[in-house]
């Protein structure tokens, strides 16, 4: 199997590149800064029947300790082009926080709500990214802001799609159900004061701060189960005494009980106990049922 892909690395260990610093080795693995170095990385997997995974920010999932069978691909690709007065393009290995600060340079409103949440574009569409409102009383989604997207169909199809096409839901799109990749998007954004996007971006910010665990003391994936409307994930695990609980390097925040951190140490198997007795807690004591939020990638 010879691979025309530049720049291609062989047993990459992948815990640097996921925010929970958790993870074995990909079989291949390679960073793409381009566009086109993005689809002919897809392409060449594709045309070689090799199993791959396209990696951004490393958030919202937890990588096995085996690794992945298969080629790993980083997107770094981050152009951002402003197209008009509200509209702005960008690539998607673009990092949100940076594309937050470019549009707030430009007065653009729309992003900030998604400050101080590791993600690229690519991610945010994946998962439908997703954020309380300022007044706490909604949840903003990315699909709100999206215009149109151009992608790589799983058939090989270049084409450029308006937001019906994902599918959206919460926690959900169509990007989980077929092996589409967007290669960028196109948001749709109003105008506003640099002064009043700004004081959205300090009040998400710290209203995140307060409640979550920081991310570079307790490395994390975000949350780890579904939102339960009207109950809260969080508060059923810190009613059933599981704050605080560890399984070798893993433990339930002390901060929020969402989310399972690693506390140095902790391997994947750590994170998958620690989960499944948190389910099986909550079930016996609360009588409902926790889904996971995040991916689990690699061979198990």
């Amino acid at each position: 199997m010879l691979l025309n892909i530049p720049n291609l690395e062989r047993n990459k260990i992948l815990a640097p590149f996921t925010t929970y610093k958790i993870g074995g080795p990909a079989d291949l693995f390679v960073e793409v800064h381009t566009i086109d170095a993005l689809v002919n990385a897809l392409q060449e997997a594709r045309r070689n029947r090799i199993p791959f995974f396209l990696l951004g920010c490393g958030a919202n999932i937890l990588v096995t300790d085996k690794g992945f069978r298969g080629l790993v691909i980083r997107n770094l690709a981050n152009k951002i082009t402003l197209l008009d007065k509200d509209r702005v393009l960008a690539e998607s290995g673009v990092i949100v926080g940076n594309l937050i600060e470019q549009c707030r340079d430009c007065g653009l409103s729309g992003l900030e709500h998604f400050v101080d949440i590791p993600s690229t574009v690519g991610g945010a569409m994946w998962q439908n990214l997703h954020f309380l409102s300022p007044d706490r009383k909604r949840t903003v989604l990315i699909e709100e802001i999206v215009h149109t997207s151009r992608i790589l169909t799983e058939e090989g199809r270049f084409r450029t799609v308006g937001v019906d096409y994902f599918q959206f839901d919460y926690d959900k799109s169509i990007l989980q159900k077929r092996q589409d990749i967007v290669l960028d998007v196109t948001f749709q954004l109003t105008p506003k004061t640099k002064e009043e996007i700004q004081a959205v971006i300090d009040a998400n910010i710290a209203w995140r701060r307060a409640k979550h665990p920081l991310l570079a003391e307790f490395p994390s994936c975000g949350s780890v189960f579904k939102k339960i409307e009207g109950v809260g994930a969080g508060r059923l695990i810190e009613q059933a005494g599981l704050k605080g609980m560890r399984i070798g390097g893993a433990e339930v925040s002390t901060k929020h009980a969402n989310f399972i951190v690693n506390t140095g140490n902790a391997k994947a198997s750590d994170i998958l106990q620690l989960i499944k007795l948190v389910q099986d807690e909550v079930k016996r004591k609360s009588g409902y049922s926790l889904e996971t939020e995040i991916a689990v990638v690699g061979e198990l």
